[in-house]
């Protein structure tokens, strides 16, 4: 096989190794097998891993993977040329030796927002709506439903901020138009509006963004630049009694100045679906603030998350031999 590799594509020109790697968005490959083989050049082999620690024997051979993998696998990986990330987070990905390889990485970019916005609106109407306080106190609600009224807001008409305005952020949106929401949004590159995003602003007018938000959602990969990105600083600039949405990392919060705004009531509350350094211990404060409803990192899941991936890949398999560029090419200096 002959193969020339570019940022936005590679080319397939003979029988290729592919490694499908099953694991949490895709636990189960074979309902894909048929359409990865009829795709593939002819006489491709295509050979399924059960698990991650299972495809590490099979790193020699791999020249295509459909899954993820580190920094010990890449390196017992010489022969790999393009790997389809079964992952919409790519940090896992940013390390040197694959950065600076000729390895192109595709994945999910655009494709897993829905289900992401799902769980976070789900989250923030947990909070603003005393959803959570229901079910935690169980019959005993009815003894607190006075106080829970009082509690009780409503989204229509106010601002929802989104900061990075890709897949996620424009799926947060289009639901916040529904409830009546305002909507603005800032991003680290020039993005075109939509879902009643009239200007996507440049990151520079972030401090904007939280002066006037009264929901702030967090819709960016985790990056150099991004981690911990959200201190005492920038929750000091959000508007008093706002609520904060994180379903994209955990890491891109800081966990205790996230907890120095909650407990001060400075922050109306968190909708989080994910924490820095997960799994939280059982006795960190997010898990008995009153203005916190958090999910274990579970956003991710959808019915139809793994048949949307395997398309794009199976699309980006025709690509690669037509030579057509990829869909979802992952920018691997930037880190996403």
């Amino acid at each position: 096989m002959t193969r020339t590799a570019s940022k936005n594509t590679v080319h397939l020109e003979g029988p290729t190794n592919i490694l499908v790697i099953e694991g949490l968005t895709m636990m189960d490959a074979s309902p894909f097998v048929d359409d990865i083989g009829a795709a593939a050049p002819t006489g491709s082999e295509i050979t399924i891993a059960p698990s991650f620690k299972e495809a590490a024997a099979l790193a020699g051979d791999a020249e295509v993977i459909l899954g993820i993998l580190n920094e010990p696998f890449f390196s017992h990986a010489p022969n790999l040329r393009w790997v389809h990330a079964t992952a919409s987070g790519v940090d896992m990905f940013m390390f040197d030796d694959f950065i600076n390889s000729d390895v192109v990485l595709t994945g999910e970019k655009g494709l897993v927002g829905g289900h992401l916005a799902d769980t976070g609106w789900g989250l923030l109407l947990a909070l603003t709506r005393q959803i959570h306080s229901a079910i935690k106190l169980g019959p005993d609600a009815w003894a607190h439903r006075v106080d829970m009224r009082r509690q009780e807001i409503e989204l229509e008409g106010m601002t929802m901020g989104i900061v990075g305005f890709g897949g996620t952020g424009r799926a947060i949106a289009k639901r916040a138009v529904a409830f009546g929401m305002n909507n603005i949004a800032v991003d680290a590159y020039p993005s075109e509006p939509d879902h009643g995003v009239k200007q996507v602003w440049g990151i520079d007018r972030l401090p904007d963004l939280l002066e006037r938000s009264d929901v702030v959602a967090v819709c960016l990969p985790l990056t150099n630049d991004t981690d911990a990105m959200f201190n005492d600083d920038l929750f000091a600039q959000m508007k008093a009694g706002s609520y904060i949405m994180n379903v994209t990392r955990g890491e891109i919060i800081h966990g205790d100045s996230l907890v120095r705004a909650l407990e001060s009531g400075h922050l109306g509350g968190a909708a989080l679906d994910v924490a820095p350094g997960e799994p939280l211990p059982p006795e960190h404060p997010l898990f008995s603030l009153p203005n916190v409803a958090m999910t274990p990192h579970t956003a991710g899941a959808s019915q139809l998350r793994a048949s949307k991936n395997v398309a794009r890949f199976v699309r980006n398999l025709q690509h690669a031999q037509s030579g057509a560029p990829f869909e979802g090419v992952v920018d691997k200096h930037a880190g996403y």
